[in-house]
């Protein structure tokens, strides 16, 4: 893993529970597999803690007056990244940063978009809620119609790209959608995606942001419109 820059960019957004462990724990992974790295935190309007904590890590905090969205926060954090491979986490303790060697190594040989995936061990199907399982599934369904390509886990936001993939295709998305459209530019336009089996567990702290109506409907919208303008 020497000579690759990772940028790991952690969207937050009143998430003071789970940050300072998140960050630490990433912090000593990466420097435990002697990468050269930068922590970026975008902390989007939260009205809690979670930006005092970021910023005793070593860590670059970027900060939204208020809450943008994940896609915001995500693109905002983007902008900021030096790494030639570029780490996404979300901050609510559901993801392992102990699984990040294992997540870059894909892209380290070859592919463009490192997918983590949770469906492919019985203990992620386990704490995962039924309802976001079956959209998931939906999700992915659908996916599998436009693109031929079948995914496990079209939702999931840890995952490793390519820092040139994201330069080229550029996050238009607010919302949570943000996973689904650039897994479709990657798909749809002939990338190398690769998927990971991750020890993913439920959110540790506090409750989801993501509004299963909603963000569902932003979601399949991204889909059926991907599949025209991507």
């Amino acid at each position: 893993m020497h000579g690759s820059i990772v940028s790991v960019v952690v969207p937050a957004y009143n998430e003071q529970n789970s940050i300072d462990d998140i960050l630490t724990r990433t912090r000593r992974v990466v420097e435990a597999s002697r990468m050269s790295y930068e922590l970026i935190v975008v902390d989007d309007g939260s009205s809690d803690r979670t930006r005092e904590l970021a910023l005793r890590h070593k860590a670059i905090v970027l900060w939204n007056k208020t809450n943008q969205g994940k896609g915001a926060a995500l693109r905002k954090g983007i902008s900021h990244a030096r790494g030639d491979i570029v780490v996404t986490m979300d901050a609510d303790g559901s993801h392992d940063p102990e699984d990040i060697p294992r997540l870059i190594l894909p892209v380290l040989n070859g592919a463009t978009l490192s997918l983590g995936t949770r469906f492919l061990t019985d203990e992620g199907r386990r704490t995962t809620k039924k309802i976001n399982l079956v959209g998931n599934k939906l999700f992915n369904f659908s996916i599998r119609l436009l693109t031929g390509r079948r995914i496990t886990d079209s939702q999931c936001g840890f995952r490793a790209f390519k820092r040139s993939f994201l330069e080229e295709n550029g996050i238009v998305s607010e919302g949570f959608e943000v996973e689904t459209e650039l897994l479709l530019k990657a798909l749809k336009n002939g990338y190398a995606v690769e998927e990971v089996p991750l020890n993913a567990k439920g959110r540790q702290n506090g409750h989801s942001h993501v509004n299963v109506l909603a963000d569902g409907f932003k979601i399949m919208r991204t889909i059926v419109s991907g599949n025209f303008e991507y």
